[in-house]
């Protein structure tokens, strides 16, 4: 494709600040490489954004994509910017995730309220009782297997909202949970204390899938597109991103499920004493009262994403058969019986 060619490509996205400044980066991004390419943003509230009361487990798969999906293949834009950790596994047919460009950190962080004044610097300085603000049932269940003392109570909204909500005392929250790649990349860095990983001392938390990139679809077929897309990216990040991804397809999860999940690129020495980059998959399935889990580890060399979605199906599949399906299964009693998947603790 050439980069001389002018047409003009419409950009679908939600329209929180978070969702309109990842929209910008991707522009930036394609603009250096097509300076002549025009963008267009068309911005949206969709069911997630709208609905501010029920839990969002409660809400299904594609509460912030499937109206994104109906302009895209309506022809009403030509791509759509999501968080890969927001779509769904399976997407409609005739959509396609057309491309991952160079992730964010995927890491989640702690937030402590302003009035604190640095009080506390990490979760395990909290008291028994301490009230812990997060929407994520991933969160919440691999939090308490660690910090079975703590009471961890939804908080929904942007990122704004949130940390407002935690720095009002009326709220009652003395710390919130969210992703580190929305505060970089909204420039709130200074309110992150603590960084949290599967090493993280004290007990480890795994990130959701996808977290801290952006999945960018587009209609099947769309080539011209497709190969613009194509110069922003990042395969190691892609690589990494559909080796997550399989891993909750094949278990059948969704964001409101408490699957975590952890990669990195590693270097091993094979036999022969040569090294080897692989990539290094880390999966955990936990029971939503974090009394139950079931870890498991792999690092393979993957040069495609065949064998990326090839590596976490495995991975998946070992989780499954070492207890992480009865888990889910479980779960999804629960569900199907009328009973929500909230966060919060009595």
């Amino acid at each position: 494709m050439s980069s001389t060619e002018e047409f003009t490509v419409r950009i679908g996205t939600r329209r929180s600040a978070l969702a309109i400044r990842q929209t910008e980066l991707v522009i930036e991004g394609l603009s250096k490489v097509h300076p002549h390419v025009k963008f267009e943003i068309d911005a949206m509230a969709t069911a997630g954004d709208r609905d501010k009361v029920t839990p969002l487990p409660a809400m299904g798969k594609g509460l912030w994509t499937n109206e994104l999906e109906a302009k895209l293949m309506n022809n009403e834009v030509d791509i759509i910017v999501h968080s890969l950790k927001d779509m769904p596994t399976s997407l409609p047919e005739g959509c396609v995730l057309a491309c991952i460009p160079i992730r964010e950190d995927a890491r989640d962080v702690v937030v402590f309220p302003k009035r604190q004044e640095g009080k506390y610097k990490k979760l395990a300085d909290l008291p028994k009782g301490s009230v812990v603000g997060t929407s994520s049932v991933r969160r919440a269940a691999q939090l308490k297997r660690t910090y079975p003392g703590l009471v961890f109570r939804d908080v929904r909204g942007n990122i704004d909202t949130r940390l407002r909500k935690c720095d009002d005392a009326e709220e009652g929250y003395d710390a919130i949970i969210l992703a580190a790649a929305g505060l970089l990349r909204l420039g709130y860095d200074e309110r992150i204390s603590q960084f949290l990983e599967s090493s993280t001392e004290g007990g480890g938390l795994l990130h959701a899938v996808g977290q801290g990139g952006l999945g960018i679809e587009a209609r099947e077929g769309d080539e011209k597109v497709l190969a613009l897309l194509k110069t922003i990216e990042h395969t190691p990040s892609m690589l990494a991103g559909f080796a997550e991804r399989s891993v909750m397809r094949t278990l059948e999860g969704g964001c409101s499920v408490p699957i975590g999940v952890e990669t990195d690129w590693v270097e091993e020495e094979d036999e022969s004493g040569e090294k080897k980059k692989k990539l290094r998959l880390r999966a955990t399935v936990v029971s939503l009262d974090g009394k139950k889990a079931v870890d498991g580890e792999t690092a393979e060399e993957v040069a495609s994403l065949a064998q990326a979605d090839a590596m976490g199906k495995r991975l998946a599949q070992k989780l499954a058969s070492n207890g992480a399906q009865a888990i889910l299964d479980d779960i999804n009693k629960g569900r199907e019986s009328g009973a929500a998947l909230k966060v919060s603790e009595s």
